[in-house]
């Protein structure tokens, strides 16, 4: 689907706020309500949009541990990423995963309630046999900088 620089503006404001009325959207974008709202539809069912979320303060509602985790696996077979990956979907307090290359195969991204928590999680990790060969273990200690938006109007350099 080719985006235009309406669509961008669109989609800008629906991730700053997903629970913009349509009449804000459309003076937002600088279009009338109706054809706005068919573009935002458009989009939906594109599947460029694929969900509206709120974002939560875990650290006001408890206390967290986040950490980072490098995996690599012992074997590189399709049927081993696979069974790793299988096992990591189940799993909650692993927000993020992502299949990288490099020096690892795997960046994940964990919550846990603390530091034991985190160790009983690498535990069973191990205890099921999924192929790790190692693992390295960040505590995040500060967030810096977590955008929950995309920078769309910036990697989009092709629309009118």
């Amino acid at each position: 689907m080719k985006l235009d620089a309406i669509d961008l503006r669109i989609l800008d404001a629906i991730q700053r706020n997903g629970r913009i009325t349509k009449l804000a959207l459309a003076e937002t974008v600088g279009l009338s309500p109706t054809p706005c709202w068919m573009r935002l539809r458009k989009l939906e069912k594109a599947g460029i949009v694929c969900g509206y979320h709120a974002r939560i303060s875990m650290r006001s509602i408890a206390p967290v541990a986040n950490v980072m985790l490098e995996v690599t696996l012992a074997n590189h077979r399709q049927a081993d990423f696979d069974r790793f990956e299988r096992a990591i979907r189940d799993m909650p307090e692993i927000v993020c995963c992502w299949s990288v290359g490099g020096g690892v195969d795997y960046i994940l991204k964990l919550v846990t309630a603390d530091i034991d928590a985190y160790q009983r999680l690498i535990d069973a990790l191990l205890d099921r046999e999924l192929g790790i060969a190692r693992y390295f273990t960040y505590i995040v200690t500060k967030t810096v900088k977590e955008e929950p938006t995309l920078p769309v109007s910036s990697l989009v350099t092709d629309a009118a």
